[in-house]
């Protein structure tokens, strides 16, 4: 006698159809949403101690510059107070290669300012930039000369054969009052400017120097330089 056929349900296959079961997680509780705050209240202050922590050397440096400066040692330039950040902008080179401001942070500038003509004034600008930057000795590594040309003159080849390691661009002079902050668009380029490695405008001073303001003027860039000298390197 034959025994009955087993179903496919039966208990005895072990194969027992189960049940399928879902795990829904749960949405976080108000409480412990409310928990999760502080940490994130804890990174953003960390992320600004951290930006605080890089600008410190900078601010060390402007403290020691303008505020322990010893006595009877005036100073040739001008502080511009607030110092200005380099603007979001593209200057030209003479090549016509555009090129962001930007891409001159990580050095000191000495900045001059004219067209493109650059008449005997100019010129005796150019110089005197030069002959500054020389002055400097060993810490010249640490300063990039800048001419930054206010039109669309052509400048002269005489003069383009004599620029050696001029860094020259073409930039709008409402990107230039901005930057450097000129008192008056004349009084733009009757100043060198000493920009920071971040990119800030922080001095001025008249280009018009005779031997003696040329020394001052000297002494206010090495004075800088000394201050900046534990966190400031040579080259980008």
């Amino acid at each position: 006698m034959q025994s009955p056929q087993q179903s496919p349900a039966s208990p005895a296959s072990g194969n027992t159809d189960q049940p399928l079961s879902m795990t829904v997680h749960d949405m976080p509780s108000p409480q412990e949403l409310v928990a999760s705050r502080p940490a994130t209240a804890y990174s953003r202050w960390k992320l600004l101690a951290i930006a605080f922590i890089c600008s410190l050397p900078v601010i060390v440096s402007y403290f020691a510059y303008f505020v322990v400066r010893p006595e009877g040692r005036a100073a040739y330039g001008e502080l511009i107070n607030p110092a200005r950040p380099v603007p979001e902008a593209v200057g030209v080179t003479l090549d016509g290669l555009a090129t962001p401001l930007a891409s001159l942070k990580r050095q000191w500038l000495l900045v001059a300012v004219a067209g493109g003509a650059c008449p005997e004034a100019c010129s005796r600008e150019l110089y005197l930039q030069r002959q500054l930057r020389e002055m400097l000795g060993k810490d010249k590594a640490r300063v990039d000369r800048v001419w930054l040309v206010t039109d669309d003159v052509e400048v002269p080849q005489d003069l383009r054969r004599h620029l050696g390691d001029l860094v020259v661009l073409r930039v709008s002079p409402a990107t230039l009052e901005a930057w450097l902050g000129a008192p008056t668009p004349q009084a733009l380029t009757d100043h060198f400017y000493v920009v920071d490695p971040l990119g800030n405008a922080m001095m001025r001073m008249a280009a018009n120097m005779d031997a003696a303001a040329a020394a001052k003027a000297r002494r206010d860039l090495e004075r800088l330089l000394r201050a900046s000298a534990s966190w400031d390197e040579p080259g980008r």
